[in-house]
């Protein structure tokens, strides 16, 4: 039972999954319908599905038939209306397509028409994408265009900037063109073509600047004289001050109207307008006549182009070799003053080239390689004026020089350039200046000396007495008298006197503009001025005095002379007083020592009219002819002491008739003249001594004695007779004391005296050496021995004999007493 219940499942279910096929057969498209037939043969049951499958065909076959049945006669009615409608679908067909030819016919002219405007409308299409495309390529066609002509007329810094909009607007709205790659390509050929222009232009400039830094700095130096004597102008009338720029304003106001100008513009020059001038006319700036606008350009390009370091090493770098060059001096720079001007033009041509750079550029140079530069200036053009310089030997182009050298500095000064060496340097110089100076004065001082005829100068007339007192501060009672009368100096006092002064001057002129103190400039003009006379006045003094041919009436009158020019050192201090405005008394001040210069010039003179008088005597005693071998003096004095006697008489009177008869000359000469006189009869009296006592006279006899004291004799009376007043008693006679006591000696031969009171204070014969009797008894002993006359009285003569070597022995223990 159960296994027939499950057999009727199976089959139960075996039939509903065959009509579930079925269905899906009968609904499932033809493509999809492999599937299901699969799974009817996958199973066991398809034989059974065959079946049920043929009675589901038949079933269908009769609805078919069931249907066609039912439809059959509207069928048979549509297959006639079909027909009928075949005839007239014929028909129609018929008209069709004769219409249809008749069309055609009439459409050919229409299709070609519509083929014509098809074609007109292509080029409609193509003719509007080209005007858009060279509506895109005109704007970079005429700014390339515009490029080549800003290149041409060398506007570059424009042409960068039109370089610049075309490569970075332009070119890349047409980037995809072959003619726009070609200009790709070129920019950069382009911006080089630039940069080698610009950089020709500043070369050029650089050359023009070196040829021109003369004029740039004569123009420079002008306006700052100019400024000078603005300043003079107003620091004496301080009302007028108003109204005029100083140069720092101008070159302020020049600064910003350069800093002003745009770089995109044409007109960035960087000239002023020379001629917006003042109505006064005055001296162009200095950057009126530079064009800057090379140097902007090339710098505004080279810093579009990324490349201004490269640019401000470049120009740093050939500034600094033109530096060099301006700074190397020519070879005869020292020979003219216009060797220094030029020199000193192109240094502040190139400062002032730079200082304008400076302040309107920003960065192209700064103060640190300004400052560097003129350091390096500084030390070699301090270092060529102190070579250069001490080539010059002439005092007023030294002056110029000092002049020069001040406005060369006060310009720089006026740029901002620190000028403290120059002056210092310039102090340097002045005492160069001063050397030049003093050997100027050595030939004027030369000059007036030679030239004067050492005599009092003679006064006639007001006038020339006027003339006189002006030149030299004299006064005296005795030029009160009535003319004519004399002054009691020679010419070469006022003239010595004023050529001080002027010198004084000279230093006082080289001393101005250098921004000394009063005390500094009375100093250097003190120094200067004792110099002068310590130094070159006393060497001129010293030489004229010693000339061989200068007379004892030319010495006299430079004593005179030289005690008139002490005197007036002290108007030469208010004289320095007056000019510098320091007092005497100030501390430190430095003191003339015109005295002691006088002083010893007059010492000089002194001694060599002692010299000259001794020189005379001696002239006078190379005459002299004595015979020493002489039995018996002769009846007066010998003739060359007559005329040595007569020479010194007219000599002495020569001091008593001095100038003027004035006290001070009289008390002045009179010392000179005793002194003199003293020392005169002492070197007679030494000279005399010395004739005696000569190792050629090796014999002498009395006679011969006798005939020397009448000389000495005539000496004493000329001591006597008082050559030269003011002499008290015997004192110029005491000059021939030695000789009187010495020959009276002999000739009393007082021997027992002289022995028996040697050594006292009271000794007749105290200033008799006995060296010297010895020598000359030693004389007389020899003549004595030799001589045959005595031989009748030969006792007498052995006596004399004994007694002359009595005395002999006696004075040879006296003298070796005395050594011991």
């Amino acid at each position: 039972m159960e296994r027939g219940k499950m057999a009727e499942l199976e089959s139960l279910e075996t039939a509903a999954e065959h009509e579930r096929i079925l269905r899906e057969i009968e609904s499932t498209d033809t493509a999809c319908i492999g599937p299901t037939l699969r799974s009817v043969y996958d199973g066991e049951e398809h034989g059974r599905f065959m079946e049920k499958l043929e009675a589901r065909i038949r079933n269908h076959d009769r609805e078919i038939e069931k249907m066609c049945n039912f439809h059959y006669q509207g069928f048979v009615d549509s297959i006639t209306e079909l027909l009928k409608v075949r005839g007239e679908a014929q028909k129609l067909k018929n008209q069709v397509t004769d219409t249809n030819r008749k069309l055609q016919n009439e459409g050919k002219e229409l299709i070609i028409a519509m083929e014509e405007l098809k074609q007109c409308r292509l080029q409609q299409r193509n003719i509007s994408a080209t005007v858009d495309k060279l509506t895109l390529c005109l704007p970079v066609l005429e700014m390339y265009s515009k490029l080549r002509e800003q290149m041409k007329s060398k506007r570059h810094y424009p042409a960068l900037k039109t370089l610049e909009h075309l490569e970075h607007t332009y070119l890349p709205q047409v980037s995809h063109y072959r003619f726009c790659k070609v200009m790709v390509d070129n920019i950069p050929k382009l911006r080089e073509e630039i940069k080698e222009v610009s950089m020709s232009d500043l070369k050029d400039f650089l050359e023009s600047i070196r040829k021109h830094s003369d004029k740039i700095g004569e123009t420079a130096m002008k306006q700052a004289q100019q400024q000078r004597n603005l300043d003079n102008i107003v620091s004496q009338h301080p009302r007028i001050s108003g109204g005029k720029k100083s140069k720092k304003e101008i070159c302020a106001s020049s600064d910003v109207e350069v800093k002003n100008t745009s770089p995109m513009s044409e007109q960035d020059s960087g000239i002023l307008d020379v001629e917006d001038e003042d109505e006064d006319e005055e001296v162009p700036g200095a950057q009126d006549l530079v064009d800057f606008s090379p140097v902007y350009r090339c710098l505004h390009i080279y810093s579009v182009l990324g490349a201004r370091e490269t640019f401000e090493n470049y120009y740093r770098k050939q500034r600094r070799k033109q530096a060099r060059l301006v700074l190397q001096p020519p070879s005869n720079m020292h020979e003219t003053l216009d060797g220094y001007r030029k020199y000193f033009n192109q240094i502040v041509g190139f400062f002032v080239v730079e200082d304008h750079i400076l302040h309107t550029t920003q960065g192209l140079v700064n103060r640190a390689y300004i400052d560097e530069l003129w350091e390096m200036a500084l030390s070699k053009t301090i270092a060529a004026l102190r070579t250069h310089s001490s080539y010059c030997s002439d005092p007023g182009l030294v002056l110029d020089l000092k002049n020069l050298i001040v406005l060369f500095a006060d310009t720089l000064q006026g740029y901002g350039f620190p000028v403290n060496q120059l002056f210092d340097m310039l102090l340097e110089i002045q005492d160069q200046y001063s050397e030049t100076l003093l050997k100027k004065w050595s030939g004027v001082f030369r000059n007036i000396l030679d030239s004067d005829n050492y005599s009092p100068i003679p006064v006639t007339n007001e006038e020339v007495y006027k003339k006189i007192v002006g030149q030299f501060p004299f006064q005296d009672p005795e030029l009160e008298k009535p003319f004519p009368k004399k002054f009691p100096f020679s010419e070469f006092v006022p003239k010595v006197y004023n050529q001080i002064k002027e010198f004084i001057y000279a230093c006082l002129k080289f001393s101005e503009d250098l921004h000394l103190s009063s005390t500094e400039v009375d100093d250097m003009i003190r120094k200067s001025t004792n110099l002068l006379l310590t130094r070159t006045l006393s060497n001129c003094l010293q030489n004229v005095i010693k000339r061989k041919n200068v007379g004892l009436t030319e010495l006299v009158q430079i004593i005179i002379n030289t005690t008139h020019l002490e005197k007036s050192c002290k108007f030469l201090e208010e004289f320095i007083t007056n000019i510098t405005n320091v007092l005497p008394e100030t501390v430190h001040t430095t003191k003339l020592y015109g005295t002691t210069t006088f002083k010893d010039a007059r010492h000089a003179a002194e001694e060599e009219i002692y010299t000259n008088l001794n020189q005379k005597i001696d002239q006078f005693l190379q005459l002299a002819d004595y015979d020493w071998m002489a039995m018996e003096p002769g009846s007066r004095a010998s003739d060359y002491l007559v005329d040595l006697i007569g020479f010194l008489r007219s000599t002495f009177a020569v001091f008593t008739h001095l100038p003027g008869n004035v006290d001070a000359h009289s008390t002045m000469s009179g010392k000179v003249a005793q002194t003199a006189c003293m020392s005169a009869c002492k070197h007679l009296s030494t000279s005399l001594m010395q004739l005696l006592l000569e190792a050629e006279v090796r014999q002498l006899t009395l006679g011969a004695l006798q005939q020397f004291n009448l000389d000495v004799e005539e000496c004493e009376q000329f001591a006597r007779s008082g050559p030269v007043p003011g002499f008290q008693g015997d004192t110029l006679q005491l000059a021939f004391i030695d000789l009187r006591q010495l020959l009276d000696l002999f000739i009393q031969w007082d021997w027992s005296t002289y022995l028996a009171d040697y050594g006292q204070p009271t000794c007749k014969y105290l200033r008799v050496n006995p060296t010297t009797a010895l020598v000359l008894l030693e004389k007389m002993r020899d003549t004595s021995r030799k001589n045959n006359v005595f031989a009748q009285f030969r006792k007498n003569e052995r006596d004399k004999q004994k007694l002359i070597d009595t005395v002999a022995k006696q004075l040879r223990s006296l003298i070796n007493s005395h050594h011991s």
